[in-house]
């Protein structure tokens, strides 16, 4: 089922996702939702809060990777940096510049409660970041660089 993607401005962006305590069935209806919902909207990731849902996973799809996170964090991160442009599927027609590190190791369980550790480099790491940084109430307005 597709659902209705968050706007700026809605409360729940701004909120602190909480931790999935089980992996049941209406967390695996909510992720395959998600991965519906992303596609639909041509996106490359998209949190719960974007669908209302102040819990703790993400769905990405990269060149690289096709995946939920579930409770994800990132253990470790590059002190070397890039500057990219992104843009959100929650704040339609606009992008902004944001720094990031070019790598990270981030570490999650997927849909089906398989813990699983993946290196992401350049623009993947970028996506889980973004993914992540909404997860903790962070938009890409938050970090945007002056131009």
């Amino acid at each position: 089922m597709i659902r209705p993607i968050v706007l700026l401005g809605d409360p729940i962006l701004r909120q602190k996702a909480e931790p999935i305590e089980k992996i049941d069935d209406e967390i695996k209806t909510l992720i395959n939702d998600m991965f519906q919902t992303m596609r639909d909207a041509r996106g490359m990731g998209l949190a719960a809060n974007q669908v209302g849902v102040a819990k703790r996973v993400f769905v990405a799809e990269t060149g690289r990777f096709w995946t939920a996170f579930v409770n994800p964090r990132i253990v470790e991160a590059s002190k070397t940096e890039e500057v990219e442009t992104e843009g959100c599927l929650s704040i339609p027609d606009k992008t902004v510049k944001v720094r990031r590190p070019s790598t990270v190791i981030i570490e999650a369980e997927n849909e089906m409660g398989v813990h699983f550790r993946l290196a992401c480099a350049d623009w993947d790491a970028r996506v889980v970041q973004h993914e992540m940084d909404h997860l903790d109430g962070i938009l890409i307005i938050d970090k945007a660089l002056e131009s």
